[in-house]
């Protein structure tokens, strides 16, 4: 057994498959490797990584509710997370924290290389303002879309996101109450947990889409369901759930900690027959 530990730390998280994926990654590459599922609330979270960090841990993923609080915690900090103002991927060195942003990497990756889709000059609704949504904004932006709308419930969230953007040209933010009068989008981006906690219908004004539209949702399994139905049922031409990202995500933080690139294809194919039974927690 190796004698550096890894997990990922969420609240809610006894669903998370990151456990389960970087296993796969592991055996593929001969790596021994301990990762585990820790449940931390947002007001125990520091003192559980500590907890982790003295037991020797050496890296974590972080889920929802944390990759905020992360990056609060972090002695250094990838540009990329900088920009998200949000962290998904820890490492300790040296006694510190050290946090990176993948979940916007792993995005891209899987809409243009696993489903071939072009993001260039798409006019783009990001629906949510928290971590999830913090980490894939900047990577859309760089990955040439023309325009970035970013809706919220609460205002000043999304507000405050597309200040940190620093891109007043191409990110802008509005009120959730004027989704019915922003026009329509190439590129409609859920980031809320809504979902998560509501399974009833997504409700959302169908004119937003054409049948141009990519839809994609950073939820996965059941948490996806609602979404993706509205997207269909408002003809979108493309819609996509979040468990290529997961693993997109998961395989350049494995990277970064070991030094290897992973094959992710077999371990989404695997994960992708489980479709059914597959809940969200990452």
């Amino acid at each position: 057994m190796s004698s550096h530990r890894y997990a990922v730390f969420g609240h809610p998280v006894a669903h998370s498959l990151s456990p389960r994926i970087h296993a796969a990654f592991a055996q593929q590459t001969g790596i021994v490797l301990e990762y585990t599922a820790i449940d931390a609330a947002p007001h125990d979270f520091v003192a559980a990584l500590d907890r982790f960090a003295d037991d020797s841990g050496a890296g974590a993923n972080v889920t929802l509710p944390l990759k905020e609080a992360a990056f609060a915690i972090c002695a250094q900090t990838t540009d990329r997370a900088r920009r998200a103002g949000a962290v998904n991927t820890l490492t300790h060195n040296e006694g510190q924290w050290h946090g990176d942003n993948t979940d916007g990497a792993g995005l891209v990756r899987d809409l243009t290389g696993r489903h071939g889709l072009d993001l260039r000059a798409r006019r783009a609704l990001l629906l949510g303002a928290g971590g999830a949504a913090r980490g894939v904004a900047p990577a859309l932006l760089d990955a040439g879309i023309s325009e970035l709308i970013i809706v919220n419930r609460t205002a000043e969230r999304a507000d405050a996101l597309a200040d940190a953007l620093g891109e007043p040209d191409r990110a802008h933010s509005r009120y959730w109450r004027d989704l019915g009068d922003l026009g329509d989008f190439s590129l409609i981006v859920n980031a809320t947990s809504a979902s998560r906690q509501d399974q009833g219908a997504f409700t959302l004004p169908f004119h937003l889409a054409t049948p141009r539209t990519l839809a994609v949702d950073l939820n996965y399994g059941e948490a996806a369901i609602p979404f993706l139905a509205w997207a269909r049922a408002a003809g979108c031409h493309d819609a996509v759930d979040g468990l290529g990202m997961l693993v997109e995500q998961a395989a350049e933080a494995f990277e970064h900690w070991h030094g290897v690139r992973p094959d992710t294809d077999p371990v989404y194919a695997a994960l992708r027959d489980r479709d059914k039974v597959l809940v969200t927690a990452d």
